[in-house]
């Protein structure tokens, strides 16, 4: 099927690049998974499962660690802590613009 682009409008040519993208998506999807279904049968062949070989989780996999301890705290509110890691908090924030140092909030 061949489309002589040089009689197409503007609207035309958008139509005709988004139904070819679509197609393109479509024929990437079945490919994945014809692969995957190719990929089941030769783990199951050789008479294992999908998790023997990948895992036991499919998807991603959750980090799973300790918390951060505090490194410091809120002056005004000793229940507010900042482990120092990330966006620093409002009070952390406000304390250092009223003149305090770091290490004066420091555990």
């Amino acid at each position: 099927m061949a489309v002589d682009i040089k009689n197409l409008n503007h609207n035309q040519l958008n139509d005709l690049i988004s139904k070819a993208q679509m197609r393109q998506n479509e024929l990437r999807k079945e490919k994945v998974v014809k692969l995957r279904e190719k990929i089941h049968a030769m783990i199951k062949a050789e008479g294992y499962a999908f998790e023997d070989i990948f895992g036991g989780t499919r998807g991603k996999a959750k980090r799973t660690g300790n918390p951060v301890a505090p490194k410091y705290r809120n002056p005004a509110n000793p229940e507010q802590t900042w482990s120092g890691r990330g966006k620093r908090p409002h009070w952390f924030n406000d304390a250092l613009k009223a003149g305090k140092k770091e290490k004066d909030l420091a555990i």
